[in-house]
């Protein structure tokens, strides 16, 4: 069987993250478990108030597409200027995150793909 997850515009389960602190927003727009890979959707918005945050690291595979706004993106020592439909694909376990927030609001859709444990 298929399983799908369908989110209208605005829903969604808001996620606290470290970031979130800083301005980060995160929605959690599905949840889906196949075997061992999980699959995890999230538009972030970064407000007019958030903070560079490059250290982020966890498990798995992360896309990111940019939507609006822009970023200097770091993934461990190297960094990304990204624009409205700019993508960028890489592995989570190295140090990432946005280092330089170039024009906000921003926002960007980050898919998060991994082998649950």
């Amino acid at each position: 069987a298929t399983i799908r997850s369908v989110y209208a515009n605005g829903q969604g389960v808001t996620i606290d993250r470290r970031g979130t602190k800083a301005g980060h927003q995160y929605r959690l727009l599905g949840h889906s478990l196949s075997g061992d890979l999980v699959v995890e959707p999230y538009p972030i918005t970064l407000s007019r108030e958030a903070e560079a945050y490059p250290v982020f690291q966890h498990a798995g595979i992360e896309f990111i597409y940019m939507l609006s706004g822009e970023v200097t993106y770091r993934h461990a020592d190297k960094t990304y200027p990204l624009r409205p439909g700019d993508a960028l694909m890489f592995d989570a376990g190295a140090p990432h995150g946005p280092e330089v927030l170039d024009r906000l609001p921003s926002s960007y859709l980050s898919i998060i793909i991994y082998v649950s444990e």
